[in-house]
């Protein structure tokens, strides 16, 4: 990693030197080639998508430095079209939308592809899905060329809304085209994220293992550590331990123990507390030198997801062996709504509520069962009522009139507070999830 890292400094430190004429004097910057400069900007940003923190910066300097080219250009610059594609990529790399504009503003001699540009425009002003199907077809077209890699990309983030398996080809066309780039980066995290929405697990896993080989380190992964923990609690019943465990392997310790904290938050407010209790337990068996703080929070967890089993008891207990103040606020609430479901649970249900004064004055079914054939063959009243009513009659005596209606309010008066309570628990969970 060390190694990774030093050839990371080392390509920068040649970048800046190549850029360094256009930093000490304008006319340095404008004898550079905008396609160089364009080379530059991938570099650094797939040394982001890499791990290299330090590549931030200039990867900000180099955007800003090439819109300020671009705009200056001379028009007679774009009849290179490599430098028609370095605008083009510029555009699908995070840089400002409204150069393109100008760009295609000023060009008179055709230099850019009208249909690109068109497509681009509105994908970038968020009105993609009404020209996605050309997008599509666009992006078919240009495989071959540099900007393919970002076109089948673009694409897939479309078609994305419309069609999740075309979106995903899209994405792994993307992904061949530019190996190792920050195209695959986002083309695997963004398949990931399609595959479990739909619930393609099998894909899924294989697009979680290519990122934790290549893209570990990348600013992005602990979106993709969301993505993985959703896959997985989501259709947990289509997914094998050995799955998960070979996954994260490629991991060092601190990161998988923080997948299996957070995946054992979700199961356990998914209500999945066979697979919270595992991941919980993961997470408590990764010794680190601060395992005591994180063991504490998996136990906590675990305790969360044994609310709604026999060991109710002890889950409380590990509830409270958790101070608040080492919570923060989502997990705050998560324990409060814990809380609350355990205690409706213990509490002992009121008698009067269940109308159990009552429950001798109901007939038994042999006694209904031969009310009713009386009834039947004497040609009474039918079969759907007769017995209930003779039965009753049969016994010593009638309930009142006023004690059904009391056991009835009061059981009433029961369900009302118990759904009062529990929208309040829904209430609790809903603030902590977002």
């Amino acid at each position: 990693m060390a190694r990774k890292q030093h050839r990371h400094h080392l390509a920068l430190t040649l970048t800046l030197g190549m850029l360094m004429p256009g930093i000490a004097s304008a006319e340095g910057q404008d004898n550079l080639p905008l396609y160089k400069m364009m080379r530059s900007l991938e570099f650094v940003q797939d040394s982001v998508a890499a791990g290299d923190s330090s590549a931030g910066e200039m990867q900000r300097f180099l955007l800003a430095t090439m819109d300020e080219r671009l705009r200056n250009a001379d028009k007679s610059v774009f009849e290179d079209s490599r430098n028609v594609d370095a605008a083009l990529i510029y555009a699908m790399s995070g840089g400002n939308p409204e150069t393109l504009e100008y760009l295609m503003s000023r060009d008179l001699n055709g230099n850019f592809d009208n249909r690109v540009a068109d497509v681009l425009r509105k994908y970038l002003n968020g009105k993609g899905l009404l020209v996605v199907n050309t997008l599509a077809d666009i992006a078919r077209e240009y495989r071959d060329r540099p900007i393919g890699s970002y076109l089948s990309l673009v694409a897939g983030n479309v078609m994305s809304g419309k069609n999740g398996k075309a979106a995903l080809q899209l994405y792994d066309w993307a992904r061949l085209m530019a190996p190792g780039t920050i195209v695959e980066e986002s083309a695997l995290r963004r398949s990931l994220a399609l595959c479990a929405d739909a619930g393609m697990v099998p894909a899924g896993l294989d697009y979680a293992r290519r990122y934790t080989r290549r893209f570990l380190h990348s600013p992005y992964a602990s979106q993709f550590a969301d993505l993985f923990v959703q896959l997985v609690v989501d259709h947990d019943s289509d997914i094998k331990q050995q799955d998960i465990v070979d996954i994260l392997s490629f991991m060092d310790p601190p990161r998988q123990r923080e997948i299996y904290l957070r995946m054992a938050r979700r199961a356990a407010i998914a209500g999945k507390a066979d697979l919270a209790a595992l991941a919980a337990s993961r997470a408590q068996a990764i010794s680190t030198t601060d395992g005591d703080a994180f063991g504490a929070l998996a136990n906590f967890y675990g305790g969360v997801a044994g609310i709604s089993t026999p060991e109710l008891k002890s889950a409380i207990n590990d509830l409270n062996q958790m101070p608040a103040g080492e919570l923060n606020a989502r997990d705050r609430a998560l324990r409060d709504a814990a809380k609350a479901v355990a205690q409706e649970i213990l509490r002992a249900p009121d008698p009067a509520s269940l109308g159990q004064a009552n429950v001798s004055n109901l007939p038994n079914q042999q006694n209904t069962e031969h009310d009713a054939a009386v009834t039947n063959q004497s040609g009474g009243q039918s079969p759907g009522t007769a017995g209930v009513e003779q039965g009753a009659s049969a016994n010593a005596a009638p309930a009142p009139e006023g004690g059904r209606q009391e056991a009835g309010s009061s059981f009433n008066a029961f369900v009302t507070t118990s759904r009062s309570k529990l929208d309040a628990i829904d209430g609790l969970l809903k603030q902590e999830s977002h």
